[in-house]
């Protein structure tokens, strides 16, 4: 069976696009009624970007707090209901601008507005039945893929697992790199290497097809302009910003690997961000990506990232064990990573030997 997979409505890209956004929005307001709620991350809060957002009278504008965790699906709950008391009607645009982590509560969000029930009903493939509300993404980090994926993905209490399906690709998206300006270093580096890693997974598995090919070999080559030419500049933040994007069209005609797999276990059992637990695992890979290993260190000893070490010896067998239940249970990756015999291969013990070795 062949994917028959919906891509992002519309997309507007450019230095200083994030001005157009009133004009989008305006599209939808039928009426003096008709709201709009952002979403934007906390960070912003005293800062510039947060004037700039064109709020009516009648719109909303809501901090998220993702300093501490991942998206949950508590989180997500909360949000839900908040929004929904705001007015007898739904909004007319949900707009999130932040990171990875805004952007997927958005797009959860918007599907948990028009669908009965918790968010934990709905971790999976296609379990959506209603299409959600009209939602934007203006990411202010580049590097997750968040902006074009159709995975909102979420920690709930038993799993860690996205919400997936056509109605969660973003409607429209902003593609500005101005608003990437201010990252610091290491979040920079640590959500860029989200894309690289992405397209070295893509790259090498199984489910590789000249389509994610394709996006893969040219999002690839912009990170190493990025991270090995151009840096922290207003082309290096273009052309990362321009590798999400590919990297995430990558994925989703092929898929991720063993290095997600265990930032998902990292992420749920630690609450580790996602783009420095991918960093952790990649950095102990070099039994699966060889080379691309190799090229990620001399990149980390370039940009003098600090990538956390040592850490499995402050760590339960217990916790471990945790950890390598929760990736065991993503066989999509595994499927992608090893084939379709991967269980013949990999065992919750030695998915433990590679905790062990963080």
């Amino acid at each position: 069976m062949f994917k028959n997979f919906k891509s992002v409505g519309k997309c507007v890209f450019g230095r200083g696009s994030f001005n157009q956004l009133d004009s989008i929005l305006a599209e939808k307001r039928a009426n003096s009624a008709s709201y709009v709620v952002f979403l934007l991350d906390n960070y912003f809060k005293d800062k510039a970007l947060a004037q700039r957002i064109p709020l009516q009278p009648q719109d909303h504008l809501i901090y998220i707090n993702v300093d501490e965790h991942e998206p949950t699906t508590e989180q997500i709950d909360e949000l839900n209901q908040h929004i929904r008391k705001l007015s007898p009607t739904l909004p007319v645009a949900l707009v999130g601008i932040g990171g990875g982590s805004v952007m997927d509560i958005t797009k959860a969000t918007s599907m948990m507005l028009t669908n009965d029930g918790l968010s934990t009903q709905y971790q999976g493939l296609n379990l959506i039945k209603n299409q959600g509300v009209f939602h934007v993404g203006v990411p202010t980090l580049a590097g997750t893929g968040a902006e074009v994926s159709m995975t909102a993905v979420l920690t709930g209490p038993t799993k860690k697992l996205g919400i997936k399906c056509d109605y969660t690709v973003f409607d429209q998206i902003i593609l500005d790199s101005e608003l990437v300006a201010d990252v610091p270093q290491n979040q920079w580096f640590y959500t860029g290497m989200d894309t690289y890693i992405h397209c070295i997974e893509s790259l090498t598995g199984t489910m590789l097809n000249e389509f994610s090919r394709s996006y893969g070999v040219k999002s690839l080559e912009l990170c190493r302009e990025v991270f090995n030419q151009f840096g922290q500049s207003a082309e290096g933040d273009e052309k990362l910003m321009i590798a999400s994007y590919m990297g995430g069209l990558s994925l989703t005609y092929s898929e991720v690997g063993v290095c997600h797999a265990l930032s998902y276990g990292l992420s749920y059992v630690f609450g580790y961000r996602h783009g420095i637990a991918n960093c952790i695992a990649f950095d102990e890979l070099p039994d699966y990506y060889g080379e691309s290993v190799t090229e990620f260190k001399s990149m980390v000893k370039k940009h003098n990232i600090h990538i956390p070490k040592g850490l499995s010896k402050n760590w339960t067998e217990e916790e471990v064990a945790k950890m390598a239940q929760t990736a065991y249970a993503l066989e999509h990756m595994w499927k992608h990573a090893v084939g379709a015999h991967w269980k013949e291969v990999i065992t919750k013990e030695k998915i433990m030997a590679l905790y062990y070795r963080m």
